[in-house]
């Protein structure tokens, strides 16, 4: 019985991870895009830079 829940442990853990690595490339994809978006967006005068700091 104790293997079969360390087995089942590991596996939740591992979903877990797994889900949690693919929304962090979810999210990364996202800022990606619109840091893309903003630089080709950007005002012409000033000092080219779309964003303050």
């Amino acid at each position: 019985m104790v293997p079969l829940l360390l087995v089942l442990l590991l596996a939740l853990i591992l979903f877990g991870a797994g889900f949690a690595v693919k929304a962090l490339w979810w999210a990364a994809v996202i800022v990606l895009v619109l840091w893309l978006l903003g630089f080709v967006a950007r005002p012409k005068g000033g000092t080219g830079r779309w964003y303050r700091w």
